[in-house]
């Protein structure tokens, strides 16, 4: 089985999710490739390479400097074409979610968006996808070949292999269509340290801050953690913080080794998001909260009080 996965990079760094989505598919078997689209593309591939890709396709154009889906269809397209490709994986994003689903039309194939996990049995691929609000999981498989999938984020851990792989120069044969679009500006929002995606600890603080200027602890605490911030839907929706950092079914999915849930009840919304999250700690002064349910430690109490001095601990600890 032939197995190509869309390597998204920002600033010459591979995305978190795009690389281990590539450990997935080279711990399936058969062949591993990764493909970079963009100018100056070519920076991504050692580190492609030593993520599992046997084959690194480049195409490395000016006309593709700009993030706009259509284009990569264009050369997606070409190299499983010419690749012959059963497989086409992508970690979840704006883009790849755009891209996927143009490749999908434009191939004539099946995309199964949502995975979390992903098996091969004698040359047959079956994903898995949560339903129901994420209470049960459900098998899909695929009707013709390639095979697209789209995984959500934080699935895979990304596993580095320390392997060489062959580069591959692609030439863009880009339709007159594809480079219609323009992209009028990008910006690139500022922030202090890690992303919610990347960060191995996440602080995140829920309706029980009681307002806005509640986040100011819990910056602290990531701060000396050297983590993020994340919140719940509640909490963007009442305009307390970013969107950005909005963690559940309607915001990002994280995968962190470390999550401390501050005054969040611990919704199935939010709990999508979170779930995969290696150690969970949740503060919180009800005691009946749900997200005591899928805690591996709890604390009841005000987490006003709490939040300070677990600071000074760390700070003391770290001195």
């Amino acid at each position: 089985m032939k197995t190509l996965v869309f390597l998204e990079h920002h600033e010459g760094q591979i995305q978190k999710g795009a690389l281990g989505v590539l450990s997935k598919a080279a711990s399936l078997g058969g062949q591993a490739a990764g493909v970079v689209v963009g100018s100056g593309a070519r920076d991504p591939v050692a580190q492609a390479a030593a993520y599992g890709a046997a084959t690194v396709y480049v195409a490395d154009a000016p006309e593709l400097a700009a993030p706009l889906p259509q284009p990569r269809v264009d050369v997606l397209e070409q190299v499983v074409r010419e690749g012959g490709f059963d497989a086409v994986f992508f970690a979840q994003s704006v883009l790849a979610a755009d891209i996927a689903s143009g490749l999908a039309a434009r191939l004539d194939a099946g995309l199964n968006w949502d995975l979390v996990d992903i098996r091969e049995e004698d040359g047959t691929l079956t994903g898995l996808r949560p339903a129901l609000g994420d209470s049960v999981y459900v098998d899909a498989g695929w009707r013709s070949e390639p095979r697209l999938a789209l995984f959500r984020s934080g699935s895979f851990e990304a596993v580095e292999t320390g392997g060489a792989g062959e580069v591959a120069e692609v030439v863009p044969e880009l339709r007159s269509h594809s480079t219609i679009a323009t992209l009028a500006a990008h910006e690139i929002e500022e922030q202090a340290g890690p992303s919610i995606e990347d960060a191995d600890v996440i602080v995140a603080g829920g309706r029980g801050l009681g307002g806005p200027e509640g986040f100011a602890q819990l910056e602290e605490l990531a701060s000396a953690l050297g983590g993020a911030v994340a919140t719940t839907r509640a909490v963007v929706d009442a305009g307390w913080y970013p969107y950005a950092t909005q963690v559940g079914q309607t915001g990002k999915a994280i995968s962190p080794k470390l999550y401390i849930g501050c005054g969040i009840s611990g919704a199935i919304q939010h709990k999508v998001g979170m779930q995969s999250s290696g150690t969970i700690v949740a503060i919180n002064k009800d005691a009946n909260a749900p997200i005591f349910e899928f805690s591996d430690f709890g604390v009841v109490g005000d987490l006003n009080q709490i939040v300070p001095k677990l600071t000074e601990l760390v700070r003391a600890r770290k001195a």
